[in-house]
């Protein structure tokens, strides 16, 4: 066995005990993966300082001596602190203080012995201070290994059992003095040559323990190419067998469907954008190989227009297509607006949802089988086994929702061919990402708004000029528009002081006595919510008060102003999604984000942004950047399904770019992964993907 596999309760120091708490807080289960849990930084422990050196504002300090005595002071009913008098022999003395585990602090540091302290300085009644010091007897430590001391994350729970990051780093010193030999080698010498990367074994040794910053960063290189080139390769592999294994539809003809859409139903000419995707898709339909084609394209760009004029040339050579979104009211304005466009036109277009029951579910399932139903639209309902259609040949999937192996087998199941799929997003999503989330996917990107549309003006104001902003809204009321005002709880949250949507309707109904308001929220029924949405749909009341709900699925051209109360809650992203639900219009509308006068660094930045540009784009690097892929909106819900170790996709997009070309330079030169020169890379994927990755997802 592999010693990497062997199970961490056997590395001496750990024991059942240490075991259940790293596997549970962790998620370490074997040396591999102790080995894995990277320090999140490197502090310098090579120097000594002396305590009249100490000033209250330096990071990190280190100090030999010994302690004189123990104080005790009492606080509270049950609460005290203890504080030991420390001198290094100059004749200065500072305090060390313990506020939790007082006691065994008393138990476990004795007097007259010799430790190094090492912490924070700071000063407290004239004296320096360092709580909680990190302490080791003197006569133990090793300097000569000490020149960058790893730091690891731990929780309260491992806190409290006195199993902090020093514990944690002894025993990765313990497991590096287990692994006598040297780790094996996951990257061919060819990579690891032209690249100048240090070995595997030099790298996981290193990433712990480095002399100085520069081996450090070589190892991080090392470590995070390796992560990154794997995660591409098997991307770039499962799209290559696709291409190979899986013959498409030829849709060869271009009929009456899309030329009678095209020059009776077209709403308005298509930007040069629109023409070019379609261009691009058509070539996809009739190459012979299935299309798997991710669109991307801002909100209001014209993404379901392209879709539908798609769906058509699938109709043209006689087969049948399906748009998936992720929520009903988002199904039922695909509907809405497909209905719309498909007006006069002799297309069957069918809505499939968990609501649609009994007799009219039946009806939709026979129209499916028979032929009879051109288009449906429908929500994860459509892969249910159940649903079967006579010849589907084409899927659209809408709004980020990316589907694994599984998920896109199930569609495939329902038609002799795989069809022509086509990812749609309204979240721009930053190229590097892109990569990494949809790198088995062509991408087409629609990167100008339709003609006439204006750019939505977004501006920043406090919250203590309301009277001004209502003014404006009025304003812009009496000249025939329509507004929205979002905020960001529903209900009063007794952590954290939002504006309540209740008490702020409330207000909104008081100073707007006028007009009439509608309320949206996610706690209320469906259908009441949808009569709200509709009421303002049709214009009958003129301020629709809503949580984000309306972030996504909501088409209103007469809705000119877009106000975010409280706009420090909400990502960026979100902020972006919000503002798309003006601007629909040919009238100049405005995007108004509220937020209280004390915003943090990275908050002013993100409001900054979103009233500099309306580029999509530029916004999700930004995000990327200020968020990381984890917490962006779109990846975390549709599954970033790996866990990067120590890449890092919004920093590290050279790394990602780099590790692209070279799995793609493989997958090259041996499409099939059978060639003798590659056996470690692709022997190296497999065992990869017995481990917890979903890779399933990422493919």
């Amino acid at each position: 066995m592999d010693i990497l596999q062997q199970d961490i309760q056997y590395l001496p120091g750990v024991g059942p005990s240490r075991k259940k708490m790293l596997g549970e807080e962790l998620g370490i289960a074997t040396y591999g993966d102790l080995l894995q849990n990277y320090p999140y930084k490197h502090v310098d422990r090579s120097r000594l300082y002396s305590i009249r050196e100490l000033t209250g504002d330096m990071p990190f300090i280190q100090v030999k001596g010994t302690i004189l005595s123990f104080e005790t002071f009492k606080m509270g009913a049950r609460k005290k602190r203890v504080v030991a008098h420390f001198t290094d022999g100059s004749g200065k003395v500072m305090d060390l203080t313990w506020f939790n585990y007082a006691d065994s602090a008393i138990k476990k540091y004795k007097i007259g012995t010799e430790y190094v302290v090492f912490g924070r300085p700071q000063v407290f009644n004239g004296r320096i201070q360092v709580v909680h010091p990190d302490m080791d007897e003197a006569d133990k430590l090793e300097f000569s290994s000490m020149n960058m001391l790893p730091y690891y994350h731990t929780t309260e729970k491992m806190k409290k059992a006195g199993f902090n990051s020093r514990a944690v780093e002894r025993l990765v010193k313990t497991l590096l003095d287990v692994l006598k030999t040297p780790l094996a080698e996951t990257l061919p010498d060819f990579i690891t040559q032209k690249l100048h990367l240090m070995s595997r074994d030099e790298a996981l040794r290193k990433i712990h323990y480095p002399q100085h910053a520069k081996e450090l960063e070589q190892a991080r290189v090392r470590l995070k190419f390796e992560e990154l080139f794997y995660v591409q390769l098997n991307i770039l592999r499962y799209a290559s067998d696709q291409r190979r294994k899986y013959r498409g539809y030829v849709f060869s003809k271009v009929g009456d469907q899309f030329n009678g859409f095209y020059h009776n139903n077209l709403p308005f000419p298509l930007t040069e954008a629109q023409k070019r995707v379609i261009r691009e898709i058509r070539k996809d339909m009739g190459s012979g190989r299935q299309m798997n084609r991710l669109l991307q394209g801002d909100v209001g760009s014209g993404k379901t227009l392209v879709a539908l004029m798609s769906m058509l040339i699938a109709l043209d050579n006689g087969y049948q297509a399906c748009i998936m979104a992720p929520t009903e009211i988002l199904a039922e304005q695909h509907l809405t607006t497909i209905m719309e466009f498909l007006k006069d036109m002799d297309i069957r277009v069918a809505l499939l949802t968990g609501i649609v029951k009994g007799k009219r579910r039946q009806e939709i399932l026979d129209g499916l089988l028979d032929g009879t139903v051109h288009i449906l639209v429908g929500t994860h309902a459509v892969i249910e086994d159940t649903v079967q259609f006579a010849r589907l040949g084409m899927v659209v999937v809408d709004e980020q929702h990316r589907f694994g192996v599984a998920q896109r087998a199930k569609l495939w199941s329902k038609s002799v061919n795989p069809p022509h799929v086509l990812v749609m997003t309204a979240t721009p999503i930053p190229r590097t990402l892109a990569m990494t989330l949809y790198g088995d996917l062509d991408v087409s990107v629609i990167d100008e708004l339709p003609p006439g549309r204006k750019p939505v003006v977004t501006q920043h104001v406090y919250d203590r000029s309301m009277p001004s902003l209502y003014d404006g809204i009025r304003k812009q009321i009496n000249q025939g528009r329509q507004v929205y005002i979002v905020f960001p709880l529903i209900e009063e949250s007794e952590k954290i002081d939002l504006k309540n949507l209740e008490d702020g309707f409330a207000v909104l109904t008081q100073v707007f006595p006028e007009f009439r308001l509608s309320k949206v929220h996610g706690k209320m029924k469906p259908a009441d919510k949808e009569a709200e949405m509709q009421k303002f749909v049709r214009g009958e009341t003129q301020i629709l008060v809503a949580t984000t709900v309306i972030e996504v699925g909501v088409n209103v051209p007469n809705a000119s102003v877009m106000v975010i109360l409280e706009a420090q809650r909400f990502g960026l992203s979100q902020l972006h999604q919000l503002r798309g639900r003006v601007g629909r219009g040919a009238d100049q509308s405005y995007c108004i984000l509220v937020t209280n006068h004390q915003l943090a660094e990275d908050t002013r930045k993100r409001i900054d942004i979103m009233c500099e540009t309306n580029d999509g784009f530029r916004i999700a690097e930004a995000d990327l950047k200020l968020r990381g892929p984890g917490d962006l909106e779109g990846t975390q819900q549709s599954g970033m399904a790996f866990d990067l170790k120590i890449a890092d996709i919004a920093r590290d997009g050279q790394l990602v770019q780099l590790a692209r070309d070279e799995a793609q330079a493989i997958i090259d030169d041996d499409p099939t992964c059978v060639s003798e020169r590659y056996a470690m890379l692709w022997k190296r994927l497999r065992e990869l993907k017995k481990t917890n990755i979903n890779w399933g997802v990422i493919s």
